[in-house]
Parts: C-alpha cells; sequence; structure tokens
C-alpha cells in the first residue's frame, strides 16, 4: 500500500548518542493535518543461543523500568549504524555471554514498536556453542548470565519472569517455524 501520509515539516526535537526523536506534521489523504512523533533508533541483534534443550539469559537492570530483567543477548552499536546485523549479533553474543557461535542463522526481522518508533530487531538462532570470556560494556557491569532448559523457559515466560518483549517475540518466531 502506499504512503497515505505526506510530510509537511520534520524536525530533531531531541537527540542523544541512542536515540533520536523526530516530530513530522503531516497530511492525511482526506487533507486533515497531524503530528507524528518518531524515536529514531539504529538496528538492533536479538541471539538466541540454543543448544541441548537448552537457551542462554541474560539478566540486568533496566533503568527504564527500574527493574532487573530476564532476556536474549541483544543490542545494537549505536557508534556504527548500519553494520551488518550478523556481525552484530556475533558481537553481542560474545560480549554478553562469552559464548561463540559457530552456527549463527538469520531467521526473521521484528519491529521494536512500529506505533513510535523505526528500529527493527534481527532474529538469530547461535547454535554449536563454546564457552569463552565475555567482554561486557561498563553498563553491563551488573549482568548475570543463566543457561535454561526449553521447558524453565517456558515456564518463565508464563510465570511473568520473562516479560521483555523482544525475547518472548524471538522466542515466539523460532518455535512457530519449528526452529526449537
Amino acid at each position: 500500500m502506499n504512503n497515505p501520509y505526506r510530510t509537511l515539516s520534520s524536525r530533531i526535537a531531541y537527540q542523544n548518542p541512542w536515540t533520536r526523536v523526530r516530530e513530522d506534521r503531516f497530511r492525511r489523504a482526506d487533507g486533515t493535518d497531524g503530528l507524528y512523533g518518531v524515536v529514531e533508533r539504529p538496528d538492533f541483534a536479538v541471539v538466541v543461543p540454543w543448544q541441548d534443550g537448552c537457551v542462554t539469559l541474560v539478566e540486568q537492570y533496566r533503568y527504564p523500568v527500574g527493574e532487573r530483567v530476564w532476556e536474549f543477548p541483544m543490542g545494537m552499536w549505536e557508534q556504527a549504524p548500519g553494520t551488518d546485523p550478523a556481525v552484530l549479533a556475533v558481537a553481542e553474543l560474545r560480549e554478553e555471554t562469552g559464548l561463540i557461535a559457530a552456527g549463527m542463522t538469520h531467521c526473521g526481522t521484528i519491529f521494536q514498536g512500529p506505533g513510535y518508533c523505526n528500529q527493527r530487531g534481527h532474529i538469530f538462532l547461535a547454535t554449536d556453542l563454546t564457552q569463552g570470556e565475555h567482554q561486557r560494556e561498563v553498563t553491563e557491569q551488573d549482568m548475570i548470565c543463566r543457561t535454561v532448559k526449553l521447558a524453565d523457559f517456558e515456564a518463565m515466560i508464563r510465570d511473568g519472569t520473562v516479560r521483555e518483549a523482544m525475547t518472548i517475540s524471538a522466542f515466539g518466531v523460532l518455535r512457530v517455524k519449528g526452529l526449537i
């Protein structure tokens, strides 16, 4: 479907090294005007480490929600937007968990929040894993890494222990594709 909006003006309302907020004034097909705030962020990779019927998760404190959160390894490179998602996936997996994957398969793409944000997530299945040393950033110093059986991970989703949307989405994509 063609874009039903015609952008009339656009300005950057806020910017930092990780996020930019753009404010667009637009006209709809029926002639009425509107305003959109768009959060712009680089694409990210979410990696599902899978071996011997288990997945590996990380837990860290997430400042915006004020809680520790269990999730799959994931991240973006704000200093290098446009990095090949496969390169990003390999690096994020190693950085956060120390795991090195002999197999890294791109399994799909998801939107972070298409009603307000342009960010895309690239889902990767990491297999044939060997353990090395993690290479965490200073912002990840409180990170915990844990490998759990698939049934335990599913129970963590059911009981609300895992609530992070990209983790649940990535798991859903891999599950419906029969990859785990």
